[in-house]
């Protein structure tokens, strides 16, 4: 059984896969205690390894996405064609920053291919400039 998963990087507006710059994901998030030891959990990482492992398990090829100097988290191709995905524990701050940055390198992106960002905040669907907000949670149960 794989136990980390080497993820390459794919720039979007190129449309082509890139040799530098590949990250690691676990294929059981207990393993990242076990390689950093027991330091304080980073909640926002731990979630997106666990989108990782999801888009994985709906049968993407996933990748990392380079748009100009910015990094989408995923690029998810499957039988539809490319999806993209941010993940954040939450955007919800006082002055907007955090959300701006998460949304950022989507909005840079001109294709019409369906746009997620997923966190753990409740609220409702919303969507900005066409990229959907949604529960991380209801996410991973449909």
């Amino acid at each position: 059984m794989q136990k980390l998963y080497k993820i390459g990087r794919y720039d979007v507006k190129g449309k082509q896969y890139l040799k530098t710059g590949d990250k690691y994901y676990a294929a059981d998030v207990g393993l990242r205690y076990a390689l950093l030891g027991s330091k304080k959990a980073d909640l926002g990482h731990i979630l997106e390894n666990i989108v990782f492992l999801e888009l994985l398990r709906r049968g993407y090829d996933v990748y990392i996405g380079k748009v100009g100097s910015t990094e989408v988290d995923f690029v998810a191709v499957g039988d539809e064609g490319e999806e993209y995905y941010q993940v954040a524990y939450t955007v919800i701050d006082t002055d907007g920053k955090t959300l701006e940055r998460e949304l950022a390198p989507l909005d840079t992106i001109n294709d019409h291919n369906p746009k997620y960002l997923l966190t753990m905040d409740h609220t409702p669907l919303t969507s900005h400039n066409g990229i959907k907000q949604i529960n991380v949670l209801d996410w991973l149960l449909k």
